[in-house]
């Protein structure tokens, strides 16, 4: 695979703390709005630029873009955002608790991405793709990295881990208590060499960010097909992040539905049943799984494990059918509670294995259901992608999160 070194927007050293946020993504509006009346300096003002406006307010209006882009010149203009002319690559560590995971900033390739030497396992839906595609050409950068992983190099290792002897660019501790540290690589011999590595990489796979990536895809495209041109363009590479795979933290994705389909106690543990699920005893303790195709169960009050034991498909012809995230889908969520398409029905939420079991308890409520599951690893992510084949949405959730506005792409 090819990397590209980049030039960029990034925020002055005493601002990189306050400045830096978690991603867009994460939050739903109501939530970031609270965040930005808390944390006014915060890039995610920029990143979410609806905050600005009352909750009445079209969050996809052209106004709202417009905004964003005011928003970063005004940042360039005050000192907080400096401009780093010389292309260059960045090490970008982040440390929560005992976990370390180190990656490289660099550019991907579009036409990578195309081709699928970086692969992905998800698809995208077109509103999303297009609320970050009117980002991009308001603000005229790519202001969140997508994070890419691929299989662990020696050779990349060894150059990461030289580079790391200089003086951080930044490091410091954010809300989260997630320790994130930014070298910088400019050398231009430093820069080849680890581009040389990297060209030793066969593929490369999206973990995170699928309508990050699609959307400078099409911005790359429009430019290409605006100017009439072949000649690079700065859009023919997108910001990401690229991280080994053995570094990477994957939890738990958990479901939770907001009410049992006109199911009652007795009703729900014999559609179970029938699914091919054991339905273990109910009980106050949570289930929190611990093996392949074991699953917890909330619902009336109680927990309860679910083993499943009917078909399923073989890994090896199958590597999306058989997860545990599909085979809940296409045994309980749809058939049973009516789910039938995750991504547009208003009666699921999907929970990341950060909130804890007390969150789905809560968010289940005395109506709803609530399901726990083992985390998808990074070796079904890559097996899923290889067959090219997609995952249920939400299949994976990654900790710790990537922090936006630590590397702003102009293109």
């Amino acid at each position: 695979m090819h990397i590209s070194p980049i030039t960029c927007y990034r925020p002055a050293p005493h601002a990189a703390s306050t400045f830096a946020s978690l991603p867009y993504d994460v939050f739903d509006r109501a939530e970031a709005a609270a965040y930005v009346a808390v944390h006014p300096q915060s890039f995610l003002a920029i990143d979410r630029p609806e905050t600005a406006f009352g909750p009445e307010q079209d969050m996809y209006a052209p106004e709202v873009y417009q905004k964003a882009g005011e928003l970063i010149r005004q940042k360039a203009y005050e000192g907080t955002l400096v401009k780093d002319v010389t292309p260059c690559l960045y090490l970008y560590r982040l440390k929560q608790g005992e976990h370390t995971q180190i990656g490289v900033v660099a550019a991907c390739s579009v036409a990578e991405y195309d081709d699928g030497t970086i692969r992905r396992h998800e698809k995208t839906r077109p509103e999303k793709t297009a609320d970050r595609v009117n980002h991009i050409r308001a603000t005229g950068a790519q202001t969140g990295p997508v994070f890419v992983a691929y299989r662990d190099s020696m050779a990349i290792d060894i150059i990461v881990d030289a580079a790391r002897a200089a003086s951080p660019l930044y490091d410091f501790t954010d809300e989260q208590g997630v320790r994130q540290t930014v070298w910088r690589i400019a050398r231009p011999v430093a820069v080849e060499a680890l581009a040389t590595a990297f060209s030793t990489v066969p593929f490369a796979y999206i973990a995170d960010g699928h309508h990050r990536a699609s959307a400078a895809a099409q911005v790359c495209h429009d430019q290409h097909a605006q100017t009439g041109s072949d000649e690079e363009l700065p859009a023919d590479g997108f910001l990401a992040v690229l991280f080994p795979a053995s570094q990477l933290n994957v939890m738990a994705y958990n479901r939770v539905v907001a009410d049992t389909n006109g199911l009652d106690e007795q009703g729900l543990v014999d559609a179970l049943e029938q699914a091919g699920f054991e339905v273990g005893p109910a009980q106050d303790e949570p289930v929190e799984p611990a093996g392949a195709r074991v699953f917890g169960l909330y619902a009336f009050g109680a927990w309860r494990p679910l083993n499943y034991n009917g078909p399923a498909p073989d890994p090896s012809d199958d590597p999306a059918g058989a997860l545990d995230v599909s085979i809940l889908q296409d045994r309980v969520l749809g058939p049973i509670l009516g789910v039938d398409d995750p991504r547009t029905s208003k009666r699921i939420s999907f929970v990341g294995g950060v909130e804890g079991t007390a969150g789905l308890q809560r968010r289940a409520g005395s109506d709803g259901v609530a399901f726990t599951l083992c985390p998808t690893t990074v070796d079904d992510l890559m097996r899923v992608s290889d067959a090219g084949l997609l995952m249920p949405p939400k299949s994976t959730w990654f900790e710790p999160k990537l922090r936006s506005g630590l590397f702003i792409r102009r293109v």
